[in-house]
Parts: C-alpha cells; sequence; structure tokens
C-alpha cells in the first residue's frame, strides 16, 4: 500500500514503551463502582434524548475525580492506573439493558404492526404485545425472565470471548507483522497527556487545554441539555434554544433538490471530532456527501426516487430513498470497500519474503516480556469455546435454522474477515466488513433449506468481525499497561455493569414510555430504525416480501463498480489514501446534517491549529474533545439527577 503522509504523522505520535505496569487494584474496583452507578445513567439518557451517551465524558470524569482526591491524599494515579480506569469506563457505558429497551418498542411499533411482523417476533426477544409488564413498564415481571436470563448469558460469553480471537489477530499482527496501526496512538493519547498533568505540581498547558474544553462543554451542554430537560419536568413542553437533533430543512429545500434530506445539525461536539479525525477522511466524506446532492436529484428526474415526494422529513426521505435505490447501492458501496480491502491484504503478502515471515512467526509464541501476555493456544481455545457456545444458543432459540450456516459462520467466514480487517486497520486504521453477508445467508436459508421465520434475526450467532479489538490492544500496549490488568478489570466491571444497568434502565422507562416526547432523539429516529430493521427481517418469512421488492441486483452492481473505479482512478492520481476511503463510504447515503460542522472542524484543526502548534496539535486535539465531552457529561448527569429528583417528588402521595 502506498505511503500515505497523513497516516505516517499518526503512526509516529507514540512509541511502544519498554517497561509494563499493573494497573489494576482497589482504585479500580471502587472506580468500577462508581462509573456503574453514576455515569452509566447519564449516558443512558443522553443516548435517549441527543442519540450519544457520555461514552468518553465518562471516561475522564472518573479520571479527574480519582487524579484529585488521589493528589489530596498525598498520593497520585499511574499512568496505567488511569488508563485502567479509562478502560472500565468505556466498558461499563454498553449497557445490556438498552437492548431491552430496544426490544420492547419494537415489539409494540407501528412498524412492526404496519408490516405485519409483531407476532412473529420470539417471545424470548420480549414479551408479547397486552403483556401487563409492557403496560406497566417494568423489568420485574415474570414475562421478561426469560429475555433477560439470555441477555445476561450472552453478554457473558462476550465478556469472555473479548479474550479469544481478538487478542489472538493482534499477536499476530503486531508482534509477528509489525504493522504500525496509526489510529491506535489517537486513542491512547488523552490518558497519557491527563496521565502527564496529575504528576506535575503546576498544571501542564495540555491540562490547561482540557480545562479549556470542559468549560465550553459546559456551558454549551446547559443550553442543548440541561435547559430542555429542566423546562420539560416543570413546564407541558421542553424548551428548545437548539433544536434536538438537528434544524429539519428538507422541506425547504425540496423545490431546488428533490428527494434530498438536508439539514443542520448544531450539536458543537460534532466540531471537535472533525478536529480529531484525519483531515482527508472527512473531507472524503464531504465529496461524497456532495455528489449524492447532485445525483438524488437526478435519480428522482428518471424516476429511480420514486417514493419519495414533497412534504417529506428527513427520516421519511432516507427510508424512502434506501428503499428505492440506496440500500441496493450501499450493499454494492459496501462489497467495493471489501474487495478494496482484501486485495490489498493479499498484494502485500504478494511482495513479502517468507522466510522472513517465519523467522517472525517464533514471535507469536514469545511475546515481550513484562507485558502480561498469556499463551496464544489459550486465546484459541476461548475462541473456539464461546463460539461453540453461540452455535448451540442459536440452535436451541432456534431450531428450524440450518446448523451448518452457524457452523460456518463462526468457523469460516469470522476468522477470514477478522483477519483482513485486522490488518487493515494495521495498514490504514480502516476498518473491513462485507456487506449483507449474515442477511443474504438468512435468506438463502429460507428459500433453499425451508426456514420460515425472523428468529433468527434476534439469535446469539457467531457472525463477528474482531478487527477493532486488535487496535484495543494495541491502545493498551502504548499506555504501557499490563495485560492482565485488562483480564481483572473485564471480570469486575461485568457484574457492576449487569446490576447498574437493570436498575437504571428500569428507572428511566418507569419516567416516560420510551421513545417519547421526553426522549426526543428515540422519538425521531427509533421509528425510522425499526423500519430498516424489519423491512430486512421480512425478507425470511413465506410470502410477499417487502425486501425484495427493496432489493436490485442492478443497483448492486452499480455500487460495486463505481466504489472499485472510483478507488482506482483516485489511488492512480496518488490522492490520500483516506482521502479516497472517504469519498468511497460518502458515497452511500445517510443524514448529512452533521457533515458541516465536521469539515468546519476539519479546516480549523489543519490550516489553524497545525500551523500553530505543529504536529503536535494531532496529540492536543483528543484532549481538547476529551474536555469538551467531559463538560457535556457532566451536563448530561445533572440534566439526569434534576429530572429524576423531580419525577419522583411528582410521583409522591400529598
Amino acid at each position: 500500500m502506498v505511503e500515505d503522509k497523513e497516516l505516517k504523522e499518526y503512526r509516529d505520535l507514540l512509541q511502544p514503551p519498554e517497561h509494563f505496569e499493573d494497573g489494576f487494584g482497589w482504585k479500580s474496583v471502587i472506580g468500577a463502582i462508581f462509573i456503574g452507578f453514576l455515569m452509566m445513567p447519564g449516558s443512558m439518557y443522553l443516548g435517549l434524548v441527543i442519540g450519544t451517551g457520555i461514552g468518553p465524558a465518562a471516561r475522564w470524569v472518573t479520571i479527574i475525580l480519582f487524579a484529585e482526591v488521589a493528589k489530596r491524599s498525598y498520593t497520585h494515579l499511574k499512568q496505567q492506573e488511569i488508563f485502567v480506569l479509562y478502560y472500565m469506563a468505556g466498558a461499563a457505558m454498553a449497557s445490556p439493558f438498552s437492548g431491552l429497551l430496544w426490544n420492547q418498542y419494537l415489539i409494540q411499533s407501528e412498524a412492526a404492526r404496519m408490516l405485519g411482523l409483531t407476532q412473529f417476533i420470539p417471545s424470548w426477544v420480549a414479551p408479547q404485545p397486552g403483556s401487563e409488564s409492557l403496560i406497566d413498564r417494568t423489568f420485574f415481571h415474570r414475562d421478561w425472565l426469560i429475555p433477560i436470563l439470555l441477555m445476561v448469558g450472552f453478554e457473558l460469553i462476550q465478556a469472555v470471548d473479548h479474550f479469544g480471537l481478538g487478542y489472538a489477530l493482534y499477536r499476530l499482527t503486531s508482534d509477528v507483522e509489525r504493522l504500525p496501526f496509526p489510529m491506535a496512538p489517537v486513542g491512547a493519547l488523552g490518558t497519557m497527556a491527563l496521565a502527564e498533568s496529575t504528576e506535575q505540581k503546576e498544571a501542564s498547558w495540555k491540562w490547561r487545554l482540557f480545562s479549556v474544553g470542559g468549560m465550553i462543554g459546559l456551558a454549551f451542554g446547559a443550553v442543548y441539555v440541561l435547559l430542555p430537560a429542566a423546562s420539560g419536568v416543570i413546564l407541558s413542553e421542553p424548551v428548545r434554544l437548539l433544536p434536538i437533533p438537528w434544524i429539519e430543512l428538507t422541506q425547504v429545500t425540496e423545490d431546488l433538490l428533490p428527494a434530498v434530506a438536508t439539514g443542520i445539525q448544531l450539536d458543537l461536539g460534532l466540531l471537535f471530532i472533525g478536529m480529531v479525525l484525519p483531515f482527508w477522511a472527512v473531507i472524503g466524506g464531504l465529496v461524497g456527501f456532495v455528489i449524492t446532492l447532485v445525483a438524488n436529484p437526478i435519480l428522482y428526474e428518471h424516476g429511480i426516487l420514486h417514493r419519495w415526494h414533497k412534504g417529506m422529513a428527513t427520516v421519511d426521505t432516507v427510508f424512502a430513498n434506501n428503499f428505492d435505490f440506496y440500500m441496493s447501492f450501499g450493499i454494492g458501496i459496501g462489497l467495493a470497500i471489501a474487495c478494496i480491502g482484501i486485495y490489498e491484504v493479499f498484494k502485500g503478502f504478494g511482495s513479502a519474503e517468507l522466510a522472513p515471515f517465519r523467522q517472525r512467526l517464533q514471535r507469536l509464541f514469545h511475546p515481550p516480556a513484562g507485558r502480561g501476555d498469556f499463551s496464544i493456544w489459550i486465546a484459541i481455545g476461548i475462541y473456539v469455546a464461546s463460539t461453540t457456545a453461540y452455535v448451540a444458543l442459536s440452535a436451541l432459540l432456534v431450531p428450524g435454522f440450518p446448523w451448518i450456516f452457524l457452523v460456518a459462520y463462526g468457523f469460516i467466514y469470522t476468522p477470514f474477515i477478522s483477519y483482513v480487517s485486522a490488518r487493515m486497520e494495521g495498514i490504514t486504521g480502516q476498518f473491513v466488513s462485507l456487506p449483507m453477508v449474515r442477511e443474504a445467508s438468512f435468506i438463502a436459508a429460507s428459500k433453499f433449506f425451508g426456514y420460515q421465520g425472523i428468529g433468527i434475526w434476534y439469535a446469539p450467532i457467531p457472525f463477528h468481525n474482531y478487527g477493532k479489538a486488535t487496535v484495543r490492544w494495541r491502545e493498551i500496549e502504548l499506555t504501557g499497561t499490563s495485560f492482565r490488568s485488562i483480564i481483572k478489570a473485564e471480570l469486575l466491571v461485568f457484574p457492576v455493569v449487569m446490576l447498574a444497568s437493570l436498575l437504571f434502565s428500569q428507572y428511566i422507562w418507569r419516567l416516560a414510555p420510551i421513545p417519547s416526547a421526553q426522549y426526543p432523539y428515540a422519538q425521531e429516529l427509533w421509528h425510522l430504525q425499526a423500519l430498516n430493521t424489519l423491512l430486512l427481517q421480512s425478507a425470511t418469512l413465506e410470502g410477499y416480501s417487502p425486501f425484495f421488492q427493496a432489493l436490485n441486483l442492478d443497483y448492486v452492481f452499480w455500487g460495486l463498480g463505481l466504489g472499485s473505479c472510483t478507488y482506482y482512478v483516485l489511488g492512480k492520481l496518488g490522492w490520500p489514501i483516506l482521502l479516497i476511503y472517504g469519498v468511497v463510504r460518502g458515497l452511500g447515503q445517510s443524514t448529512p446534517h452533521g457533515i458541516f460542522l465536521e469539515v468546519l472542524g476539519a479546516l480549523l484543526g489543519r490550516y489553524y491549529f497545525v500551523k500553530k502548534y505543529g504536529l503536535a496539535w494531532r496529540q492536543y486535539a483528543p484532549v481538547l474533545l476529551a474536555g469538551f465531552s467531559c463538560g457535556m457529561g457532566l451536563m448530561g448527569m445533572l440534566a439526569m439527577g434534576f429530572t429524576l429528583i423531580m419525577k419522583s417528588l411528582g410521583s409522591l402521595a400529598y
């Protein structure tokens, strides 16, 4: 793969340390409880209100609080202890019961009734409509027993599975093949900068930058999150100075740009994200969006986007366009990206010498001393055991589905695509996946093996891509944290997350129906997500399926051909790799409302801050984003606390 200047800048930000330390201790135990019972509810609430949780904010708030307590106790947090807290906070923010909140909506949704699928959703996914548990909005009911037990079982297998194939591929791609993983330093730099500030008596400029971002996040969060939440409790309708999730402009521009979803998302966090993301990846996304901006009116004039009509807003426009064209075209685009990744992987093998590779292979069994590695055979054993468990559970829950597909998912497709994706992450920082493979196999099982139903769409099939996991292990290595610390942290976080997720999901659901006006993001977008989800699931039912009406193989080949040609032409022109991927990905339709602030952030970062601070800005931008996320998260938690208190007082009998 051609050397790329911007990738090299990211790659050279950090080098692996020579010394590793254990970062797990009593501070980690207290941190897990703090994260689960104070941070998680705020993240869940923000996810329903504005569509994003407080993920990064939870990490930074935890680290800052513990660092300040440590200072006043005449001690300090080691860099490794900070990273363990950071890791646990990230793991704890994925609330398992949020999936059950989605399931309860899906089974009662207008989309399910409209497509006639309500009765086909299995009872082990969510109680059937009419259940007292849905009427009373409570998980503490016998109808939820099986769904909750299954969910806990799946999560337990997943927790163990983190140390399986993903770790083995990391050892292969990082230790043996010595791939650079150019985007991994971005994830590690924030904790390292904060660790540096905790060890100094006087705050470093990085700490000051974090504080600046935090104050901006507090000010913006007060207007964007706190004001609507507080006013919604006191008044009949929330007061929103900034529309959530966006300013709707589709109906304003429909004469000039027919069949184009337009709007502006005023989430300031997008500006900071644009500063952190690689510049050419953001610009590539903009170029792809401009192409679709021109293409949609042409497609509409030629009758391809025929379901769109004037008066449609963003959600209806995106769904109609997906049904007519972009679902099929997007499959082709995804295939093009996957084929490009596979081609680059095997091209790299073709140019490599086998003899040096055999010598490097010895590193697979002799990892660096002190890093806390465990045997590669243990990792492979975990992968085999977890995959077997997935296969057995799926076969038990969906007895009519051919088991040979399940075996192929786990032991053929998953290792192949995971290795391809891991190598692409290691070379260019790009994730690779083959689109619609799972869906196509489900449909094949329905048409050729007689399977009828939609239960398989909810089963825990062993269909995974562990490419991202290799980047996470690389981040751990770059911070000098012993891998054994992460194993202990994972074992600690699991029970805390389960208990906190149950309690706060129950409480949030009891406050108001989900979705409802109290949760504007869910109310605005869950219907679109349900329509897209159930449209696919209808493909495995007997008789008419809207999915086959939406699927057009000609459009699939258009996407495959255009995506591949775009990559080839731009590659021949010598354009940056990340720009090429951005353009190819941008050719598929999405909600473009946030692209403007992202591009503005990318331009500010490249043409102002890089000129002012040099390449060191690559290290500073993640810290600024972390500070902003921290401020937003604090406002989110304050809004959550205010809402819970006021709702609780309102429900008391006087």
